[in-house]
């Protein structure tokens, strides 16, 4: 029989304070002892009563961890000899710090693309100036809570099941109507697909519509999260240039698989896309075979004149494939996108999707879809585009009158952000540097070129930023520039 060892009660740390169930911190403790080496092998644990009775717990607690390790094998039960520390090979899932060990696998090729790609950065509890980051405060999150509920006591439908991996039907009824109404996209319900945001219905394009090697064109300056997701699935950047007086066309090559673009509101610059320039670049799709896909991510809010309506439905030959997303029009964590779709690549998608695992909750799905279909999408959009509106016009006037020495901000037509142009030449990253000490955050303008000469400057989201905070913001701002002048002449 194994000798005894005795197990000491200060290595059991249990916290009575804290919501993790009793037996899940005996469990966790137990644990991790056993892979340190504190606990050696073969060594015997007391009884179960005798243990509850030393911890002043439920004999059930310490059961309960006894079982959940003896499942995992961190324990073995011997008939006679009671609960042992079972004889782990070398401990190899947890290593001493003093210990050499064996490097990891590396990851693929495409792995290490995409662990090394650039991708945006945010910094709590500072004033944010993010571009596209709509105002949360008031959004009419009662109701939406209450459709929410509603849809939870009384599931009519199919909502926990995995059969409607496409979307809720109800849901993509609701965005086909919604998108043929507002923005002139041509579809049937069954061509909208639902998925888990923006950047996963990039993800999905790129994987299902381009090979390894194949070229896409990208706007420069452009998003990187289209760029990003494209170069992940094998495919080659070629820059398609985008300057102030708009798409040089012209200037892309070589012949693309895809073609990415914002048209409603170019990103970063905010400009609209012309009516020759969309027939010209559909003319191109069509010589080359190629994919335009068409990122329309918040063409919601357009201040001045109509909206301009998607390219989408200029296409007669089903070579543009539509992305839009709910983050910027609700809250960026409901992470629900849609992508319009060729009728004939409806049941492909459906299998991608059901492969990728992209699909949101149907239960947030019926609630999106009663939000719609019941005017409450609507009203909610209407109160945004005057408030929005109101904010450029306040934002634009607090940087001109406090800003004015360095920095050069204009209104735009559309959009949920502005760029400033520096009035001399300055580093963007030093700005951002001193604005962060401050207390402030933006985009910069250079970090969103990847070929062409980056133009430095400041791009500013000013819709989910209130008056009060947007005049704090501001102030910061102007602070913080001041310190850079201060730096410069001591230097």
């Amino acid at each position: 029989m194994t000798r005894r060892r005795q197990l000491p009660l200060d290595m059991l740390a249990l916290d009575r304070s804290i919501d993790t169930p009793l037996y899940r911190q005996l469990y966790e403790s137990l644990r991790s002892q056993i892979l340190d080496g504190r606990l050696a092998p073969r060594m015997r644990l007391p009884a179960t009563r005798e243990l509850a009775a030393d911890l002043n717990v439920s004999r059930n607690t310490v059961i309960g961890a006894y079982d959940a390790l003896l499942a995992e094998g961190y324990l073995e039960s011997v008939a006679g000899s009671g609960t042992l520390v079972a004889a782990l090979p070398q401990h190899p899932t947890r290593a001493k710090a003093s210990r050499r060990v064996s490097p990891l696998p590396s990851l693929s090729r495409r792995g290490e693309l995409m662990t090394t790609l650039p991708r945006d950065r945010t910094i709590p509890n500072r004033i944010a100036f993010h571009p596209g980051y709509p105002e949360i405060p008031n959004f009419p999150f009662a109701i939406w809570a209450k459709l929410v509920a509603a849809n939870m006591r009384n599931p009519r439908e199919d909502l926990f099941g995995y059969h409607l991996v496409a979307g809720h039907p109800r849901l993509r009824a609701a965005l086909a109507e919604y998108l043929g109404v507002s923005r002139g996209v041509r579809c049937d319900p069954e061509q909208v697909i639902v998925v888990t945001g923006a950047q996963a219905a990039l993800d999905l394009i790129g994987r299902t519509f381009m090979d390894p090697g194949d070229y896409f064109w990208i706007e420069d300056p452009g998003y990187h999260g289209a760029r990003n997701a494209f170069l992940s699935a094998g495919g080659k950047a070629a820059p398609l240039p985008v300057g102030p007086g708009g798409w040089d066309i012209d200037a892309a090559n070589p012949p693309p698989r895809l073609i990415f673009v914002t048209p409603s509101c170019q990103w970063p610059l905010g400009l609209v896309m012309p009516m020759e320039v969309r027939l010209k670049l559909l003319q191109i799709a069509e010589r080359h075979n190629a994919w335009i896909i068409e990122d329309d991510y918040d063409s919601e809010y357009r201040f001045r004149g109509h909206p301009i309506p998607a390219m989408q439905g200029l296409d007669d030959s089903g070579r543009v494939i539509y992305v839009g997303t709910l983050s910027k029009t609700m809250f960026p964590s409901i992470r629900v996108a849609y992508i319009v779709v060729p009728s004939s690549l409806v049941e492909g998608f459906k299998t991608a999707v059901s492969i990728s695992g992209q699909y949101p909750s149907l239960l947030l799905q019926a609630a999106l879809a009663d939000f719609i279909s019941q005017g409450f999408f609507a009203t909610h959009l209407r109160r945004m585009r005057r408030l929005y509106a109101r904010r450029q016009r306040e934002f634009v006037a607090m940087c001109r009158a406090r800003l004015d020495r360095w920095l050069a901000v204009d209104e735009i037509d559309t959009g949920m952000q502005v760029m400033g142009r520096f009035k001399r030449p300055m580093d963007d990253g030093d700005v951002l540097a001193a604005a962060q000490k401050r207390g402030v955050d933006f985009s910069r303008m250079s970090t969103h070129y990847c070929y062409a000469r980056p133009e430095h400057g400041m791009f500013l989201g000013y819709a989910g930023v209130d008056r009060e905070q947007a005049r704090a913001g501001v102030e910061r701002l102007r602070l913080a520039f001041q310190d850079l002048e201060r730096s410069r002449s001591r230097n």
